[in-house]
């Protein structure tokens, strides 16, 4: 009665489950790291939050690289905004919204005299049409004490913006302190300050970023465990299809047993 499994059909169809089996396997390992990472990211950005902020130039150097580790620290930093070399990222997203509009960011000249930083002091709305230059509030006058976030110079291969050129004046793609540094000699140091707060306070300032999202592992998790288990159902789903079929050909044979039962009659 199961002869037909010998049959090229069912060759293919066997063929396509064996195929099917590891391939969904490794989907669900794929989403089991993804899972893994996430929750590896997660405590990452939890434990530096929480430190004991340091201060900037502490970590940073003119051409340092921020490494992984150090993303999302506590850091503070003591100086005056240089507010002539104030500039604009373009195409950000409004925190927590979806109007796109941009990131203001002023250097912050340091007071012991180490160099400058890079401070994102938040988000603003677009301008009347896409060369003008945004409605931008006045950077704080005098010494400042700024804490924040310590993020990593934007590359196009991180932020997944491209770069190009010919932007209007002050308007830029990528936050990037050596950028930076070449257009304007100043002595930057690496990486930026993503503002939280600010003492004195300022006024009316750009829209402050919130902290980022650390708290959701995401679903990845579900997604690994659904893979899995269609990988079981393969199998499964092989064995009913087979006696399904078994079961057809043997009801066809027991009817042409019948009808052959009345002709001879």
């Amino acid at each position: 009665m199961y002869r037909f499994l010998l049959s090229w059909r069912w060759a293919a169809i066997t063929l396509v489950g064996l195929l099917l089996i590891p391939t969904m396997i490794r989907l669900g390992f794929w989403q089991l790291h993804r899972h893994e990472a996430r929750v590896a990211r997660n405590a990452l950005i939890g434990r530096n939050l929480t430190a004991a902020p340091v201060a900037f130039d502490s970590l940073s150097t003119p051409g340092w690289a921020v490494p992984t580790g150090q993303t999302w620290r506590a850091v503070t930093a003591v100086g005056s905004y240089d507010a002539a070399h104030e500039f604009v990222i373009r195409g950000r997203t409004e925190p927590g919204g979806s109007s796109i509009g941009y990131f203001v960011v002023t250097p912050l000249k340091l007071a012991d005299g180490k160099g400058e930083v890079l401070v994102n002091r938040g988000w603003v709305e677009s301008g009347s049409d896409a060369t003008s230059y945004p409605t931008v509030p006045a950077p704080p006058s005098g010494r400042v004490t700024v804490t924040g976030r310590l993020r990593a110079d934007e590359t196009t291969a991180s932020s997944g913006i491209r770069d190009r050129g010919g932007l209007p004046d002050r308007q830029f793609k990528l936050i990037n302190s050596g950028q930076q540094a070449k257009a304007t000699g100043a002595p930057l140091l690496g990486g930026y300050l993503e503002l939280a707060s600010s003492v004195p306070a300022a006024g009316a300032t750009p829209e402050v970023l919130p902290e980022p999202e650390h708290s959701d592992i995401g679903p990845h998790m579900a997604y690994a465990v659904q893979w899995w288990l269609f990988t079981a159902l393969v199998p499964v789903g092989l064995v009913v299809l087979a006696r399904r079929e078994a079961k057809e050909i043997a009801a066809e044979r027991a009817k042409a047993g019948q009808d052959g039962e009345l002709v001879d009659a």
